[in-house]
C-alpha cells in the first residue's frame, strides 16, 4: 500500500475529520536530504477534526504521531502538519 494511503487510512480511523488531505510534496524535494526514487519521502498533512480543536499546537502533533505509529513515522522522512 502507498504511505500516502496508510496515512490517510490511519488518520480516518483515529480521528472524526471534517477534512483530511495527505499531500505527497516528494518530488519538490528531488536532490534534498532523505529523498528517494521513487517519493513518498516528504508529506503535508491537512486534518481538521474536533478532537483537535481543544488541543495546543504540540499536542495535536503528538496525537497525529500517535495515530501513525512510530513504525510508519519512521518512513517519512519529512512530516508538514496543518491541523486544526
Amino acid at each position: 500500500m502507498p504511505v500516502t494511503e496508510e496515512i490517510r487510512e490511519r488518520l480516518a480511523a483515529a480521528f472524526d475529520a471534517s477534512r483530511l488531505e495527505v499531500i505527497d510534496e516528494s518530488e519538490m524535494h528531488r536532490g534534498h536530504a532523505g529523498w528517494r526514487d521513487g517519493g513518498e519521502t516528504h508529506f503535508r498533512v491537512v486534518l481538521r477534526a474536533p478532537d483537535l480543536a481543544a488541543m495546543g499546537r504540540l499536542e495535536r502533533h503528538r496525537a497525529v504521531h500517535a495515530a501513525l505509529g512510530p513504525d510508519l513515522v519512521g518512513r517519512i522522512h519529512a512530516l508538514a502538519l496543518d491541523l486544526a
